[in-house]
């Protein structure tokens, strides 16, 4: 079945490319035809991509695993955090923090500091600090909220990365691939697909262009999870069933070991009753 098709992307205008004087020749191969001296994007390849991109992505999400979605362009902020965070997956919309990916162990340290301000403010100690420092406090955590509050429930480095914008994304793109992380992204005609391992060639300009591409890797997630779950519930129910068969053989053997028991004392009482009955000397 197809994530979307050629007339929703159509609709969408994710054909449009760049001007031809801006173009990049790696992207030859996802180019329709020239028109007014702009770049029209071959949607019929456009479409396989996606299917192709949201089905790897669905066996990340199934195996459990996050997908780090990046996109700090005006354009694809709002879309991208209503979208992604309603299938629980970490993104980033605001700056991109150097080393966030190469230097994770120091991005979690910001987090935890958040995590920190917090419990400080239920258990009442922030209470205890001066105005100025209750404002320096503040002030600290509301910096760390917005630019990494999105990934606050990010725990390991995430299984793939899906950018918005290649050229604008080129840092996040860079440390991707220095730890070895699959990138998925848009990519414009006037972008280097080379390191993209999931090429999407689309208009990465248009809001409701990303919100195509974005709808199909959403619905993708949220099937990987779905069956994810469905299969925990099956194995636990599996499970289950194999520990009653387990059990059942020791019951059996109980029940039969009271039965024989029972059997024997029967028996006894036969033999009791059936013994000849033999007078006493006294009365013969």
């Amino acid at each position: 079945m197809s994530r979307t098709d050629f007339n929703t992307l159509l609709e969408a205008g994710a054909h449009f490319g760049h001007l031809k004087r801006k173009w990049n020749p790696k992207m030859a191969p996802y180019i329709f035809m020239e028109k007014n001296g702009i770049h029209i994007i071959d949607l019929h390849k456009t479409v396989l991509k996606i299917d192709e991109a949201a089905a790897a992505i669905k066996q990340i999400a199934k195996s459990g695993r996050r997908v780090l979605f990046v996109a700090t362009k005006k354009q694809a902020k709002e879309i991208v955090a209503e979208k992604v965070a309603a299938v629980g997956m970490p993104y980033v919309t605001e700056r991109w923090a150097g080393g966030m990916l190469t230097n994770f162990p120091t991005i979690r340290k910001a987090v935890k500091k958040m995590a920190t301000i917090d419990k400080m403010t239920a258990d009442g100690t922030f209470d205890n600090f001066s105005k100025r420092e209750k404002l320096q406090i503040s002030r600290q955590r509301a910096k760390l909220e917005k630019n990494l509050g999105s990934i606050a429930d990010l725990t390991r480095l995430p299984a793939a990365l899906f950018v918005i914008d290649v050229q604008k994304e080129a840092n996040a793109v860079k440390e991707a691939k220095r730890l070895s992380i699959p990138v998925f992204a848009m990519v414009d005609t006037c972008c280097d697909p080379t390191n993209i391992d999931y090429v999407i060639p689309a208009n990465d300009d248009a809001t409701k262009s990303i919100g195509v591409v974005l709808d199909a890797m959403c619905a993708a997630i949220a099937e990987g999870a779905e069956e994810r779950k469905l299969e925990k519930e099956k194995e636990a129910q599996e499970n289950g069933e194999q520990a009653k068969k387990e059990s059942k053989p020791r019951v059996k053997k109980a029940v039969k070991a009271d039965f024989n028991a029972e059997e024997e004392t029967l028996a006894e009482v036969v033999a009791a009753v059936e013994t000849p009955f033999e007078k006493p000397a006294d009365e013969e």
